[in-house]
């Protein structure tokens, strides 16, 4: 025979073998499988009557009268080289002594068992099993009749994890609870780490590529949504995981439904491993840690996963929301378990222990949707403690502490008193605003003059500005995302028509002062209107399409204090629009107010008559009393910074406030002024005297400026 047929007939007597082989192994491991289903139903069926028998037992076990009970018997084998199992108990001897070794899983369960050792065992199922389950010892002699009682419960209640014990012992007495069965009194020898590594290592296929730049938000969803697949594809009970260059997790699975506990997961520093921790007890070792619920893991297995299991990942340095805002560490973590879990009264715990950090912080979370994270506080409860910090969440998704500068933040006391004075001062100007539109319309007995229209619209968009301010935070507190954009944009377009007619006025009154109070322009008031109403309505719709509008907090220093409102959410658009429109307002009102003041101030050089010195002396008082109220007090917002924040902010509040208030003022008395000069002189005159009426009120700080202006030479 060839040498070419010789390796046929040596391959083909090799393929014979090992399928065999193969068929064997999988009938073992089916077997195996089996095993273990009925060693578990077994225990947990009879949980009060559980026999453990040593392979030297002899004896008799007899009843007095016939009974039907269940119970589950197991046989140990002493001395042999059994695996270890998780829901079957083991026994050995050593230097003399009996040692049985159980697993958390009997702690958990609380069975009751009987050990039965020794010879010449004669006795009662009453005797065995009696109401009181007591650790007695029977005989001094091992060999002898033995015949215990324990709780997995309390039998090992008080025991500690004991490193020296364990780590020179067997390498099999990992994660075990080993009791000396033959011991005078109640021996347990705790060598269940509650610190555990993955032996196991997966490195992802779905990686999450940064090259030094910020992890992607998408890329990081993806990640998570792949947990599932992984969690029904590997063998082990446990691994770590990594995806990426500081993209780093670890997931922890249960085959049996029943059988799932509370988990920990925790880390010291950034850099190192995620560990899995069964004991909250040592969780103080650690800086950070996340703990997943038994409640949580009850809703995963309710929504018929296939396999119950819980990952958590670490993402240092991902991409920033689009506020930029400060994440704590730099680090979100994310738990997944395979489908929604939301409205948990036994809450996720984020802890972030002997922290360092600067700002007030408070605790965020994203469900995972759009390119770039959308950090809410919703479902999420910040507690603080010194240096440590702990998020307690009712859901599951991405976490973060977010990191508000204390410069950004006021006080509790501060923002209620605050909120407290624009509530009334915003009602107070509703109502004196609503009064001045009811006399203009309905009691206005002359023709208004194109001041007084003017100052009519900057009434209406301060109405509305109040109004709206008002009912801001009851929309917000709807959590409705379209009302709450909308809100936002209609406060914002009310805000910046209130701007521009602030400018309108300013425009009005250097045209009045320059013409001599006769403006030729055609359709002036119409053309006004137009520039005034609708710009602002441009810059709200542009917000509106490109999303810049939505909810925003407020924060204090007590984050449970923390108010949100329906505005801006991007600070950039915030600081170019708001604070740059206003600018430009304020540098024209202010501009204005000092060209008016040197009009009167040569006026009342060049004119001798000391009546109409006085009148414009008290001029002079009116129109900074008018360019108070056309917005240069909203310029107080530029000092709220550094020591002048807190104060500003009341300054700035109560000034604002009550501008409608003092707008009303100003139309009463000017309009009173109107009518009596109407009726002295008809309207003819009335641009002419309108003054010298007013100042005959004995009121003259409220004199309208825009009466009887000077001819021009």
């Amino acid at each position: 025979m060839s040498q070419k047929s010789w390796m046929k007939w040596v391959l083909l007597v090799g393929l014979l073998w090992i399928f065999p082989a193969c068929v064997s192994c999988e009938k073992c491991q089916k077997k195996e499988k089996i095993q273990k289903r009925e060693e578990r139903q077994c225990l947990v069926k009879n949980a009060d009557r559980c026999f453990l028998v040593a392979d030297n037992f002899n004896g008799f076990i007899t009843t007095e009268t016939y009974i039907q009970t269940k119970a589950c018997i197991m046989f140990l084998q002493k001395n042999g080289n059994q695996k270890f199992r998780k829901y079957e108990p083991v026994m050995d001897t050593k230097d003399g002594s009996y040692l049985l070794y159980i697993s958390k899983w009997h702690i958990v369960k609380k069975l009751q068992m009987y050990f039965l050792n020794g010879t010449q065992c004669n006795n009662t199922v009453a005797n065995l099993t009696g109401s009181e389950c007591v650790f007695n010892q029977t005989s001094a002699d091992s060999d002898l009749c033995q015949v215990r009682c324990l709780h997995t419960e309390t039998i090992c209640k008080d025991s500690v994890y004991d490193e020296s014990f364990c780590s020179n012992d067997n390498s099999q007495v990992e994660d075990r609870y080993i009791i000396n069965m033959t011991a005078t009194n109640k021996l347990c020898k705790n060598c269940n780490n509650p610190v555990k590594i993955p032996k196991v290592e997966i490195q992802l296929n779905t990686t999450v590529p940064n090259n030094g730049k910020p992890i992607d938000a998408d890329e990081a969803s993806k990640v998570m949504s792949s947990m599932a697949e992984l969690a029904a594809s590997i063998n082990e009970s446990s691994v770590a995981l990594s995806a990426g260059e500081g993209v780093t997790g670890i997931l922890v699975k249960e085959t049996q439904p029943e059988d799932v506990q509370e988990v920990s997961f925790a880390y010291i520093s950034p850099n190192d491993s995620i560990s899995i921790i069964e004991d909250r007890d040592s969780l103080s070792q650690f800086s950070r840690s996340v703990t997943v619920t038994k409640e949580a893991f009850e809703k995963a297995v309710q929504s018929n996963i296939s396999v119950p299991f819980a990952a958590v990942f670490r993402f240092i340095n991902m991409a920033p929301d689009e506020f930029n805002s400060t994440v704590l560490g730099n680090e979100v973590l994310a738990v997944e378990m395979g489908t929604s879990i939301s409205n948990l009264t036994d809450t996720i715990n984020v802890n972030f222990w002997n922290t360092e950090y600067k700002g007030i912080p408070s605790c965020h979370s994203w469900n995972g949707e759009g390119s770039r994270p959308n950090w809410t506080e919703e479902g999420c409860l910040t507690v603080k403690n010194g240096s440590n910090i702990t998020c307690q969440c009712s859901h599951l998704t991405f976490f973060a502490i977010l990191l508000t500068p204390l410069n950004e933040t006021i006080s509790s006391s501060d923002l209620s008193n605050l909120t407290i004075i624009t509530q009334v001062g915003c009602g107070l100007s509703i109502f004196f605003l609503s009064i001045v539109l009811f006399m203009h319309f309905l009691i206005r007995k002359t023709k208004a003059t194109k001041s007084t229209r003017i100052l009519i619209h900057l009434v209406s968009a301060m109405l509305l500005l109040n109004f709206t301010f008002l009912i801001n935070n009851f929309v917000a507190k709807l959590k409705s995302s379209v009302g709450c954009k909308i809100m936002a944009a209609l406060m914002h377009y009310f805000m910046l028509a209130t701007f521009t007619w602030f400018a309108a006025q300013a425009f009005h009154i250097c045209l009045q002062l320059y013409t001599g109070g006769q403006i030729a322009i055609h359709r002036y008031i119409l053309k006004v209107s137009i520039v005034s109403w609708l710009t602002p309505s441009l810059v709200g719709i542009v917000l509106l399409i490109i999303g810049k509008y939505g909810e925003q907090i407020i924060y204090t220093d007590d984050p449970a204090d923390n108010v949100a409102m329906c505005w801006i959410t991007d600070n950039d658009v915030h600081y170019i629009v708001n604070i740059g429109y206003y600018s430009l307002v304020f540098l024209f009102t202010f501009t204005s107010f000092i060209i008016t003041l040197s009009w009167l101030f040569c006026l009342r050089k060049a004119k001798a008559a000391t009546q109409q010195v006085n009148r414009n002396g008290k001029s002079i008082v009116t129109i900074m009393g008018l360019c108070c109220m056309l917005g240069i007090t909203w310029g107080f917002a530029f000092f709220a910074y550094g020591i002048f924040l807190i104060p500003s902010y009341y300054i700035f509040t109560v000034l604002n406030s009550f501008q409608g208030f003092f707008l009303f003022i100003y139309y009463y008395k000017s309009s009173h002024s109107g009518e009596t000069n109407s009726g002295k002189g008809g309207d003819r005159n009335l641009a002419s005297t309108s003054s010298v009426s007013t100042l005959k009120t004995g009121l003259d700080l409220f004199e309208n400026p825009y009466c009887d202006p000077p001819n021009k030479k």
